[in-house]
């Protein structure tokens, strides 16, 4: 089959809402040190810096957040074995297809999902800015400093000052929730896909939540028009920041060491194969930019998205200079997992992986549901379904002829018995307990017409 007919025929199953995978035909073993994204280059120092970052405010989040005090201001999530899971995923079917583990975002503390990495980093970037510049901290500040930031005069400062963010629920719940302790004005602006919920839980915190109409796109682009008319408000811009996606990327130093404490090797004979529910795209690339910067060419990551939402592999697919939207496939960007529910991906998210990503995957939402039960079943953790989308990746590498033959020509289906399948699950936390039942008991009808 020619490269233009599997173009096609992907496609037609694009524009069908069938599940599908795309394999990143672009991506580099030993990409450049440096790799350019909006306009900038970024590399290992900027992990650094952006982990530095968030160990300075530590004794400060502690603080500021007494779930926080016991892991010393620390936002980390474990890693979890799952091998009881491992058969419902498609593993253990064929012998010996390697071992899954679950990177356990779902359990991030202060907002719940995965975006407390890079929306709490953003909004100390913009504190910690705005403190400097004012004379409240120097570049000599160590982290005992920084508890001065909880102070009147640093809360007066921030007083005057926004924070905003455009939002589907989770972004606008670790944003609205990080600056609001600090004593910023904080409003999100939510799409109409976001859960009443969040709604409730950001407005408990005195967070303004402004409500639209409209998807996400809409919310974003009237929360950075609203935000530009107005000196003293900082945007936090899902679909264009390099302070959010390189918050997120601060997780892979951290995930080397757990891997390492687990006796988990990522090299030639060991891949690592990481599945990651993708949205706009900021939070799974930043990640994956970190991985491949922190582990190297032996990591290969995979984004997932609903077959109704797939945005970012369209993005892809189409390349630098075009900015395709599903809408313009036919597709209604109605998805259950709110996270995911956005139109258009972020440019500079793929631009940055065209380098470094393995694949897209998409999930139809009926999937999603069955494998938030397999979860709870198997391992007992509670997720939502945008957390679910990754769990399909390893049946969708392993068990589609798409899939066996890249494995076949990348040379890893020998390492296969030694490989580590990593699903990265990105929120449920606080889910309500009535909403949970509901996707639980969506998640079991699906399963026994299954």
């Amino acid at each position: 089959m020619t490269e233009a007919t599997t173009h096609d025929a992907q496609a037609a199953l694009l524009r069908r809402a069938v599940p599908c995978l795309w394999l990143n035909p672009g991506r580099k073993a030993q990409p450049p040190e440096g790799l350019a994204v909006a306009g900038r280059q970024i590399g290992a120092g900027d992990i650094q810096a952006a982990a530095a970052r968030m160990a300075r405010f530590a004794p400060l989040l502690a603080r500021l957040f007494p779930e926080l005090h016991e892991a010393g201001g620390v936002i980390e999530s474990p890693l979890l074995p799952a091998p009881t899971l491992a058969p419902a995923l498609g593993l253990g079917l064929v012998a010996e297809q390697g071992r899954l583990w679950i990177k356990a975002d779902h359990l991030l503390p202060v907002a719940g999902s995965v975006k407390a990495r890079g929306g709490i980093h953003e909004v100390l970037e913009h504190a910690e800015a705005l403190a400097l510049g004012h004379g409240l901290l120097t570049p000599a500040s160590g982290p005992e400093d920084y508890q001065a930031l909880a102070g009147p005069a640093a809360r007066a400062l921030f007083a005057r000052h926004t924070v905003a963010v455009g939002s589907t629920g989770n972004l606008g719940l670790s944003i609205g929730v990080a600056a609001s302790a600090l004593g910023f004005r904080a409003v999100v602006h939510m799409s109409l896909e976001a859960k009443e919920w969040k709604k409730q839980r950001l407005r408990q915190r005195g967070v303004q939540v402004v409500e639209h109409a409209g998807d996400y796109e809409a919310a974003v682009a009237a929360g950075r028009t609203q935000a530009g008319a107005d000196p003293y408000s900082h945007f936090v811009d899902d679909e264009r920041s390099l302070s959010l996606l390189l918050g997120y990327s601060a997780a892979a130093p951290h995930l080397k060491r757990q891997l390492h404490a687990a006796g988990i090797a990522v090299d030639a004979a060991h891949p690592l194969f990481v599945y990651l529910p993708c949205g706009v795209g900021g939070a799974p690339a930043g990640i994956t930019f970190g991985l491949r910067q922190v582990l190297g060419p032996h990591v290969h990551c995979f984004f997932a998205e609903p077959v109704q939402s797939p945005c970012f592999m369209l993005q892809m697919l189409a390349g630098q200079g075009a900015h395709p939207s599903v809408y313009d496939w036919g597709l209604t960007n109605q998805t259950e997992a709110d996270g995911l529910a956005v139109p258009r991906a972020s440019q500079p998210a793929a631009e940055l992986m065209a380098p470094l990503l393995s694949g897209c995957l998409t999930v139809p939402d009926d999937e999603l549901f069955r494998h938030l039960v397999r979860v709870l079943d198997a391992t007992g953790e509670r997720i939502e379904p945008s957390a679910a989308a990754g769990f399909a990746g390893p049946a969708m590498l392993l068990g589609t002829d798409a899939g066996r033959a890249w494995l076949a020509a990348q040379g890893l289906a020998a390492q296969l018995p030694q490989a580590t399948h990593l699903v990265w699950t990105t929120g449920g936390l606080f889910v309500p307990d009535e909403e949970y039942q509901r996707f639980v008991q969506r998640g079991r009808a699906l399963k026994e017409h299954s």
